[in-house]
């Protein structure tokens, strides 16, 4: 009697194990990001994993020129956010950006930020170091050395420039004391408690402009078009808003 009971009790264990369905496969969305985006994507992200949970976000961040070259050498990315609207237009041209689903999304501005203060941009060809991004592959590099050529000062203080692969290392390099100063992103110093900001007049360097757009070759469309959308919500603008960035009126506009 007892060896009968534990082999139905087995069966029903087994049974009830049988009946159980196996947890659901989430699709993985890969985005390639500028390094600029880090806080505030990675919040907008956690937002649209919660009103989607069969999704898994997955995000690329570097200098835009950096994950321009890695689109075109064939990496995975079903949604570009760039921080450059030449380099992101030169990879739709090419066929790899969505010509449906493309966009002009937010803006910036830039400063010089110090970690000691004191030090004004007029000052800088009396810096002991400054930095800014390599200005061939990150945006915010190309924009530093257009306003220092504005201003007069590039030719000064070229020699005595530490080129940094993004921003944020921009950034660290002030932080840490290697460079007297550096240029980046005003989000990028407002996610900073240790350094100091001037804003740079933004008639010495061009609009900047954060595309957005999903990649022609995705596999996974409907997703990267849902996450696409979700941008152009309220509750991802907000979170963009509120770390500094100007969200663009082109929300439902493609980029020409």
């Amino acid at each position: 009697m007892h060896r009968n009971y534990l082999l139905l009790l087995l069966c029903l264990v087994l049974a009830a194990c049988g009946g159980q369905a196996p947890p659901e496969k989430k699709t993985v969305l890969l985005i390639s990001a500028a390094a600029s985006l880090k806080e505030s994507l990675q919040e907008v992200k956690s937002e649209f994993e919660k009103e989607n949970p069969s999704i898994e976000v997955r995000i690329n961040f570097g200098s835009t020129g950096a994950l321009q070259k890695q689109i075109e050498q064939g990496a995975p990315a079903d949604l570009m956010i760039s921080a450059s609207k030449p380099f992101f237009t030169e990879l739709s041209n090419k066929g790899y950006i969505s010509a449906s689903h493309q966009m002009d999304y937010l803006g910036n501005e830039l400063v010089m930020v110090t970690a000691g203060g004191g030090l004004q941009f007029k000052d800088l060809p009396k810096a002991r170091k400054i930095s800014i991004g390599i200005p061939e592959t990150v945006p915010a590099g190309a924009y530093a050395k257009e306003a220092l050529e504005y201003h007069g000062i590039w030719d000064l203080v070229e020699a005595k420039t530490v080129f940094a692969k993004d921003v944020r290392q921009v950034l660290s390099y002030v932080e840490t004391g290697n460079v007297d100063a550096g240029i980046v992103y005003r989000t990028d110093a407002l996610q900073s408690q240790k350094v100091k900001q001037e804003n740079i007049n933004p008639e010495s360097y061009g609009d900047i402009v954060y595309p957005a757009g999903v990649l022609e070759r995705t596999k996974h469309r409907k997703e990267a078009e849902a996450f696409y959308d979700f941008l152009k919500t309220d509750k991802a603008k907000q979170v963009f808003k509120k770390d500094g960035f100007a969200v663009l009126p082109a929300g439902d506009e493609h980029v020409d």
